[in-house]
């Protein structure tokens, strides 16, 4: 008997449209439509990179543990080296953030165990030059991972490949047209015909979902800042964790011997190759250097990405009530990379009409909590 295998575009090549291509790839003939000359152009390829679990809200605590399980075990092949590399993450707390990390441990105690608080004297140990008068309380997460984000694009990219589907790049889609089944136009003059059309064009997905006549779902592009600097003269940072405040208002971590510091902004913007302001580095510097002591000569590269959010920052994945065969998969905000797993897994499930697996459904995951109608209704964070 010959099964009929559907046919399905995925629009765009960063990690969570490569990663639900990948697993699409082995049912499907799936083609990957990429605007620029290169995946993960975007927000993936500037992203922090760190797998970090005690992320946002419980429920993208869950996407991220159900994650890993493919970072630490991915299929045969699919990387020559781990995906995961311990890092560590500090969290600080001076005296007007201590009642938040206190509800902080409340809110993750159960789901992240692992978490502990540290004297400020351990806390300075670790990481010599926070300014230890500054500090009331300190957090610690040995979960906290760096995330090798070109290895995990390549993985993927090479699963959609070897499954004999097709990843262009330099194919804005420019049009979306549905009689029996969807035409999807290209701005080289190409048409790509399909079944279903899956939105993973990131900050472009509401741009995509005009064009295919879906509801608008409010989807905001937001710009994060980061910046290197220099290690503070004589220091070995390549061991030094994360480091952050409770309330999320600027982070640094090691990157190449050097420090990768950002304010943690989140600045609403049209989707575009976004670029740094001069005012965001030096609010990022300047944040980072209250609590602690790191000497800035120089900026050594700058840069900034579009992390995109709907209202309840959850991911929107599912079908446009009123596109027949058009598929939502954006809103990953800051935990594409690692949620992308499953994400992937899930996507792929309500694509093909698959009950979801057992354990994400173990976690209370449900369909009703992306479905892309809630954003139509109030929505209890």
């Amino acid at each position: 008997m010959t099964i009929v295998k559907p046919e399905i575009v995925v629009i765009g090549a960063g990690i969570v449209g490569l990663s639900v291509a990948a697993v699409l790839a082995p049912d499907a003939r799936v083609t990957v439509l990429e605007a620029e000359a290169q995946p993960a152009y975007h927000s993936s390829g500037r992203s922090a990179a760190a797998y970090i679990e005690p992320y946002l809200s419980p429920v993208i605590g869950h996407l991220t543990q159900l994650s890993r399980g493919f970072f630490t075990d991915p299929p045969p092949g699919f990387a020559e080296a781990p995906l995961l590399a311990p890092r560590g993450g500090l969290m600080l707390a001076d005296a007007d953030q201590a009642a938040a990390a206190a509800a902080f441990l409340a809110l993750w105690r159960e789901q992240c165990p692992a978490i502990r608080e540290l004297s400020v004297m351990d806390a300075c140990l670790r990481l010599p030059g926070l300014r230890g008068e500054r500090l009331q309380r300190v957090l610690f997460d040995p979960e906290v991972f760096d995330i090798d984000v070109h290895a995990l694009i390549t993985g993927h990219r090479r699963r959609v490949l070897q499954a004999g589907g097709a990843v262009r790049t330099n194919s804005r889609v420019v049009a979306l047209e549905r009689t029996d089944r969807w035409h999807v136009r290209t701005d080289d003059g190409g048409t790509v015909r399909a079944d279903i059309v899956v939105n993973a064009a990131g900050a472009w997905g509401e741009v995509v979902g005009r064009l295919a006549g879906a509801a608008p779902v409010g989807l905001v592009p937001k710009r994060r800042t980061a910046c290197l600097i220099d290690a503070p003269p004589g220091a070995d940072v390549r061991t030094w964790p994360m480091v952050h405040d409770i309330r999320g208002t600027f982070y640094f971590r090691p990157d190449a011997g050097r420090l990768m510091v950002s304010p943690s902004d989140e600045t609403p913007s049209e989707p575009c190759d976004a670029q740094p302001e001069e005012f965001d580095v030096a609010v990022a510097v300047d944040r980072a250097q209250q609590w602690a002591d790191l000497p800035v000569r120089a900026i050594a590269h700058r840069w900034a990405g579009l992390r995109s959010f709907v209202r309840d920052k959850r991911p929107v994945v599912g079908y446009a009530p009123a596109a027949p065969g058009f598929f939502w998969l954006v809103g990953q905000g800051g935990f594409g990379v690692q949620t992308s797993p499953a994400l992937a897994r899930i996507a792929r499930c309500l694509i093909l009409g698959e009950p979801l697996p057992d354990d994400i459904a173990a976690r209370g995951i449900h369909e009703g909590l992306f479905a892309p109608e809630r954003m139509g209704l109030r929505v209890e964070d």
